[in-house]
């Protein structure tokens, strides 16, 4: 009986997971179409500005502002579907994986060092009871 919660418990965490890695990246996407709106709704702004209002008429500045903005906007589309994809979930849980048996690797060699150095110390009674 213990075993089958066991098993409950690790695929309600395992669904719980999968749906918080599904909510953030419908959250990022949400950003995204924000921000294109925001983008064309401020882009015609600045051409209203410069254009209609004539502020700085003697130069079309917005469309400097506008192609940096573009830009801006080409570096989310990359972070939102391309970086994150690639360096996601299961990037950071191998990465993740990886450090740790690093970690485990030096505190085993260091451990070893404290037994040659000193072979009769109270670690290695606890470790032989």
């Amino acid at each position: 009986m213990f075993s089958k919660n066991k098993n409950t418990s690790e695929i309600d965490q395992e669904q719980y997971e999968l749906i918080k890695n599904a909510e953030n990246r419908i959250r990022q996407k949400k950003r995204l179409y924000y921000h294109f709106v925001i983008f064309l709704i401020g882009s015609v702004f600045l051409i209203i500005i410069n254009k209609v209002l004539r502020y700085g008429e003697n130069y079309n500045w917005f469309i400097w502002a506008i192609t940096f903005w573009a830009f801006l906007f080409v570096l989310h589309i990359i972070n939102v579907f391309i970086t994150r994809k690639f360096l996601g979930k299961d990037w950071e849980q191998s990465q993740r994986e990886k450090l740790i048996a690093k970690q485990k690797a030096k505190i085993e060699k260091i451990r070893m060092e404290v037994e040659k150095e000193f072979p009769d110390t109270e670690i290695k009674k606890e470790q032989e009871e």
